[in-house]
This record gives C-alpha cells, structure tokens and sequence, in this order.
C-alpha cells in the first residue's frame, strides 16, 4: 500500500470492558497495552453470560463425560451452576510462536498510528495472555527474512525478550512470506500454535505451500490479516503524491480515477486469501487497525480452547 502525505481518520466502535485503540495505542508502553486489553476482555466476560469462557482460562474447565469426579469444585457449583474440574498443568501447557510483519508496508498508517505498533500490541497482547497462563510463547519478526527469532519457552525473562524484540523499530523493505515460513517449519521439531499477524500484501503463490507444510505437521495455524481503514476505503479525495513504502517510488495518483479498480483488486486478494487458508484449514481473521484487539483475542482463545480440547483427545486416546 502506498501512502499519501495527508491523513485520514476512523473511528473505532466502542464495546463493553475493551479499550478504543486510538486511547489504547497512545500509552507508551506495550506490556501496559497488552495488559489493558486482556484485564479488559476480562472485565467484559464477567459481566456477561459467557463468565464460564473466562474461568476455563485461569485454573478450571468445564467437567465433560469421563473426567474423574473426584476433581469437581463443588464450590465453584454453587456459584456458578455448573460443573468444573481443576485443570492440571499438562493439560495448560501450549508452545505457541508468534509471526510478526515487520516489513515497511507495515508502517503505513492514518489512524495516528501505524499497522505495525497495532499489530505488535496485537502480539504483545497474546504474549502477556500467554505468559499469565504459564504457557510456552516465542517469537518470529520477518519482512523478507526473518530479522528476530526467540523459541517457544517458559521461564523468568523470556516474556521481557520478547517485549524488547517486538519494540524494535521495522527494518526491512519488501515482504516475502514464503521464505521466512519455510525457516519457522525448519526450527521447529514440536506441535503447537502458530500466529501469524501481517498485512499479507504480497504474491500469494509461493506461501500456500509453506503455509501448507506447516498445517501438514500437525502446526494450528492462525491468520490475523491486518489493514488501515484507508486501505481498505481509498477514500482520499485530492490527487496527491503517494510513497511506496516498500520501493520508496513516488506516485501522483487522482485517487478517484484509480479508486474503482483499486478496490477491485484489493477485494480479489482478501478473496483469495481467505479462500487459502479455508483450503489449508487454518483460522482466518481479518482486521482494520480501527478494530478492538479484545475482538482478536476472543478468536485467539477460541482456538487456544480448541487447541486443548485436542490434545486432552490425544491424550485420551493413548490412555
């Protein structure tokens, strides 16, 4: 996406318990961001009628047919009205790796703030989610390469690691999504969670078969497609000089001459984007910047809960 010199503004709906990006994304610090949006997805299921997702999350999960009875908090019950077992530590454990863009058509913004401190809150949010649940989580940053890489691990000063690589300011120019891809499937030697938050403006051809091989070794891949408001509307009304933030090669561009094609072409990517990763099975979300990221974390659990639901089956069957 290329950027034009002036901006343009949205503004994010507002939802019970989270935080408006445009507030949220002015604290300096990305782990106080991240704690404000989890403390707030909180905040909003114990208000609701979902209270028992946020228990399933801290050190109990609902009882199903063959748990042992002997584990059921009977006071818990009576609060609730429903039945829980304590959850033991092999049944929390997950490795998830976080995927970061940090290419330079990640730092195209006209919300105040770029996609790339979005999406790095994005992941800092689902790291400090991670760490508080003592899980395994570890960290990629990528453009054409990957720039940062730190193993899945859980242990004293390693969610700090993390905190610092994804301060780190985008270094690289083009976007190549196979290549760093192939070099993740290359590291790792376990199942787990993979998360991938990008932009994903890039030729798609080569990345359904890394994308692919990851799937097919047994990875549960998630996909947080990211994009400005502006991207997705090319509302701009002057003609006006636009940057490449990739190439660095100047436009002058009458934004409604172009804005119909434009959309054309955007909408057929999206298209086959989403039609990837439905064929590959993985979990598919696409955002703006002007979204809530407790959005984005409700999808994340959804599928940390589907994640530990499979391996207690394993776990089950092996039994």
């Amino acid at each position: 996406m290329t950027t034009p010199t002036g901006p343009a503004t949205t503004a994010a709906s507002e939802a019970p318990g989270f935080v408006d990006p445009q507030v949220l994304l002015k604290i300096q610090s990305l782990e106080l961001r991240a704690r404000h949006v989890v403390e707030g997805f909180w905040s909003g299921l114990n208000r609701s009628p979902y209270h028992g997702f946020s228990v399933e999350f801290t050190e109990y999960r609902q009882y199903s047919p063959g748990d042992d009875p002997r584990y059921l908090d009977w006071k818990l019950y009576a609060r609730s009205d429903r039945y829980y077992i304590k959850r033991f530590e092999d049944e929390t454990n997950l490795r998830c790796l976080l995927l970061l863009d940090a290419s330079r058509s990640m730092e195209f913004g006209s919300t105040g703030y770029t996609k790339f401190d979005y999406a790095r809150t994005l992941a800092a949010t689902f790291g400090y989610f991670l760490t508080t649940q003592r899980d395994a989580v570890g960290l990629a940053r990528f453009s054409s390469e990957i720039d940062h890489y730190l193993p899945t691990r859980y242990r004293a000063g390693h969610w700090r690691r993390i905190l610092v690589a994804l301060e780190s300011p985008c270094t690289g120019q083009t976007t190549d999504l196979a290549k760093p891809l192939e070099e993740v499937a290359e590291r790792l030697n376990k199942r787990g969670m993979l998360v991938l938050i990008s932009d994903l403006l890039a030729p798609l051809d080569k990345v359904e078969l890394s994308l692919g091989c990851l799937a097919a070794r047994g990875q549960e891949v998630l996909v947080f497609q990211l994009l400005d408001p502006a991207e997705m509307s090319f509302d701009f009304a002057d003609p006006e000089l636009f940057l490449d933030l990739e190439t660095g090669r100047k436009l002058y561009i009458d934004p409604r001459s172009v804005r119909s094609q434009y959309l054309t072409r955007l909408q057929q990517h999206l298209d086959a984007v989403e039609q990837l990763c439905g064929r590959l099975g993985l979990t598919y979300r696409r955002m703006t910047t002007g979204d809530q990221l407790g959005d984005a974390l409700g999808e994340f659990l959804r599928a940390r809960l589907r994640s530990g639901d499979r391996k207690a089956e394993i776990r089950g069957r092996r039994g």
